[in-house]
């Protein structure tokens, strides 16, 4: 992926004294944003057996006695953590994914797998591998796990040794997957952190983690900590979890109640982002989806507001998988400022955190999308900010930061 480069971005601002900045972000659209902007959510379609049930094997808590911190960097539409599996342990680098649960690598021997940068993992050579059984009738157990891009993985449960940073925790049930098609982001899977049984989070049982992502394009790296270590400052937000439905119980809903725009709040509707009884709806946060997406009527409000208060004339960035652009010659621009008002907490966001401009192919666009069915707040949005998970008080805790200092 091109690096970002920022552009023109000399400013000082408030929204609430003024709600309009002037300056631009630069980036490269031409041959990235192809990539970059059209990955769909990751909303998973799982074929797992219960952990819960009785035929499940039983798990002790694998929390290690210490915190737990590793790595995190940068794709090209994602953010990857680093890890090593088996023993002895052998580095990879996984997709971080706070919208799903199953912690899974392409292993040997691989029917249908994309290269990656580090070698398969092979379980014939680790000494830590065991099988999960479904029952005891069977000798190991199949899964198949799809995404809502149409990516999937498939292939068998085991358990091992997994390290995170100085930290060796073993029994971590995990799928080998022999059959994976999609595009996962130049890495070797996928590690679930959502609410369900068989996340990471889930199966290390700590009541709280956080994540601070750098920006797209920068090489520095930041880190993803579980435990007590995690903290933020006094200036921190909090907005509580929205509880999930049924049919949904690995994602991490929020309480969204309004949008402003440049100073003016949109009218959208107070049950835009509710959950209806079947379980669709509502807003979700996802670190491994990019873009934020919006039901309407919110993001048609959202569009018109930015086609208003921009001085630019509205262009077709359909080419790119974006709908809200305009032409750009590379002048000096006002945009207005963006605010999500969550249930007790007001983000306004930094403008390189939702504009994305190129010069050389003549577009300034909003990096936000329409969604036809859950609304989602994507990891561009959260450039730069300390987000913390406490899933004990059940809240969503978010600063700005720099994040590659923490």
């Amino acid at each position: 992926m091109a690096k970002l480069q920022l552009l023109l971005l000399l400013f000082l601002f408030s929204f609430a004294a003024a709600p309009s900045m002037t300056g631009v972000v630069g980036i490269n659209l031409g041959g990235i944003i192809r990539r970059l902007f059209r990955k769909r959510p990751f909303k998973p379609k799982p074929d797992l057996p219960n952990r819960n049930a009785p035929s499940s094997p039983l798990h002790p808590n694998n929390a290690p006695s210490t915190d737990v911190q590793t790595l995190l960097y940068s794709g090209d539409y994602t953010f990857l953590m680093e890890l090593a599996i088996g023993t002895p342990p052998l580095s990879y680098s996984a997709i971080m994914s706070t919208g799903s649960d199953l912690i899974w690598t392409r292993y040997v021997p691989c029917h249908y797998c994309a290269s990656q940068p580090t070698s398969l993992y092979d379980p014939s050579q680790s000494s830590t591998y065991a099988n999960y059984s479904c029952d005891p009738s069977a000798a190991d157990c199949s899964y198949y796990y799809g995404y809502g891009d149409g990516s999937f993985t498939q292939g068998l449960l085991g358990f091992e040794t997994f390290t995170f940073g100085s930290a060796v925790v073993p029994d971590i049930a995990f799928g080998c997957g022999n059959n994976n098609s999609g595009n996962f982001d130049n890495s070797s899977g996928i590690v679930g952190m959502g609410r369900g049984s068989w996340s990471l989070v889930s199966q290390l049982g700590y009541g709280r983690f956080s994540y601070c992502l750098t920006p797209f394009g920068d090489t520095n790296t930041s880190r993803l900590l579980l435990g007590d270590m995690v903290t933020l400052t006094a200036q921190a937000q909090s907005t509580p979890f929205v509880p999930n439905p049924p049919s949904w119980p690995s994602f991490y809903y929020l309480s969204l109640q309004g949008i402003t725009v440049g100073g003016t709040e949109l009218p959208i509707p107070s049950t835009t982002f509710s959950i209806a009884a079947d379980g669709t709806g509502g807003m979700i946060i996802d670190s491994s989806t990019t873009l934020t997406m919006l039901v309407d009527p919110a993001y048609s409000e959202l569009k018109g507001a930015f086609e208003s208060q921009i001085n630019l004339p509205v262009a077709d960035g359909s080419a790119y998988g974006l709908d809200i652009c305009f032409a750009y010659g590379g002048e000096n621009v006002t945009v207005p400022g963006l605010v999500f008002h969550f249930e007790g907490a007001d983000m306004e966001l930094p403008l390189d955190n939702y504009i994305a401009a190129d010069s050389s192919v003549g577009l300034l666009c909003v990096v936000v999308v329409a969604s036809s069915d859950l609304s989602i707040f994507g990891n561009y949005m959260q450039q730069n900010m300390h987000v913390l998970y406490d899933l004990v008080g059940e809240t969503l805790s978010f600063e700005a930061a720099q994040c590659d200092q923490l």
